[in-house]
């Protein structure tokens, strides 16, 4: 088993150059600046703001919410959030109810 150093010995410890160069960004290195990303109209306006809604529902279809919710994550699937599972299942009734347009 490999010696072990004392905390002090390893807070002694010099950094190698490399260390030195990536702590301080070595002037010598070129790092290229990053842009901010422009922003698309399109992106912004389709935005749909959330609200808090606290409701209690029957623990069969929150366990099997959760679950359906993870697998769909695993497998890449959309939509995978409960949030989002949820607006989509509660969008149809509300059109077919008169209540969205």
């Amino acid at each position: 088993m490999a010696d072990r150093r004392s905390l002090i010995e390893g807070m002694k410890a010099t950094p190698t150059e490399a260390e030195k160069a990536f702590v301080f960004k070595d002037a010598s290195q070129s790092v290229a600046k990053a842009e901010p990303a422009a922003k698309t109209p399109s992106a912004a306006s389709s935005a749909v703001t959330r609200s808090p809604l606290s409701t209690r529902i029957r623990s069969d279809f929150a366990v099997l919410l959760k679950r359906a919710s993870l697998e769909r994550q695993l497998s890449g699937t959309e939509p995978n959030s409960i949030s989002d599972i949820l607006d989509e299942a509660l969008e149809p009734w509300l059109k077919a109810n008169g209540y969205l347009l």
